[in-house]
C-alpha cells in the first residue's frame, strides 16, 4: 500500500471517504502502518486474524482426532467414494500437489507409520528366490513412474496387477505383478482385482 499518498488523520480520512489513513506514527502495540479509517491498525488486525486462525485450527486438530469423527468421516467417504473421486479428478495439477504437500505437513507421523506398514506389506509380499536381475528391474519400474511423473506433470504410480491384498487373492512383489499407470486410474481400482486378471 503507497502510504504518501494516504490521509495523514482519521479525520481527514473521514472528510474525503478514503478507507485508511497512515499518521506514521506507531500503534499503541508500536506498529508504523496505515490504520483503517473504521478500525484499527492493519498490522493489529493482521496479528488478530492469524491468532484466530491458529485457534481454529488448533480447534479442528483437536476435533479431527476424535474416534467418533474419524468413524464417521469413513463411514461417509465409503458412501460418497465415487463422487470423491470424481471431484478430486476435477482439481488441477497444481491444486492436487498443494493439498498433496499440505496434507503430509498436516500428518507427518501418519506417513511415517504407512510407509513402514507399506515397506513392510512390500517386503512380506516379496519372495526370497527373487534374483538380483528381478529385484533391478522392480527399482527401474518405480523409476519410470518417477520419471514419467516429471516429463508429464502429471502423477504416475507403480500398481500391483494383482493387488498385494485382496478379498479375492493376494499378489507378489515381482517384476511380472508390477506395472506404471496414472494416480488417476489406481485410485479408480483400488484394491480390486480386475475381471480382466482374473480371465488370464
Amino acid at each position: 500500500m503507497d502510504t504518501a499518498n494516504l490521509p495523514k488523520t482519521r479525520k481527514e480520512a473521514q472528510a474525503t471517504g478514503a478507507k485508511y489513513y497512515f499518521t506514521g506514527e506507531p500503534c499503541k502495540h508500536r506498529h508504523i502502518a496505515p490504520r483503517k479509517t473504521k478500525g484499527a491498525c492493519i498490522e493489529c488486525l493482521k496479528v488478530e486474524w492469524q491468532q484466530a486462525a491458529d485457534k481454529r485450527a488448533e480447534y479442528f486438530k483437536q476435533y479431527n482426532q476424535r474416534e467418533d469423527v474419524k468413524d464417521n468421516k469413513h463411514e461417509w467417504y465409503q458412501k460418497n467414494r465415487e463422487r470423491v473421486i470424481a471431484t478430486a479428478q476435477t482439481r488441477s495439477v497444481e491444486q492436487l500437489r498443494e493439498y498433496r504437500n499440505a496434507w503430509k505437513e498436516n500428518n507427518k507421523t501418519q506417513i511415517r507409520a504407512d510407509t513402514k506398514a507399506r515397506r513392510r506389506k512390500h517386503r512380506q509380499a516379496t519372495p526370497k528366490w527373487l534374483t538380483r536381475t528381478q529385484k533391478s528391474q522392480i527399482r527401474q519400474i518405480y523409476q519410470i513412474a518417477i520419471t514419467m511423473s516429471q516429463t508429464t506433470g502429471e502423477q504416475y504410480v507403480v500398481d500391483h496387477i494383482v493387488p498385494l491384498r485382496s478379498d479375492e487373492v493376494c499378489g507378489l512383489h515381482v517384476p511380472w505383478n508390477l506395472r506404471v499407470i496414472t494416480q488417476e486410474e489406481n485410485l479408480k481400482k483400488s484394491n480390486k482385482l480386475l475381471d480382466a486378471t482374473l480371465t488370464q
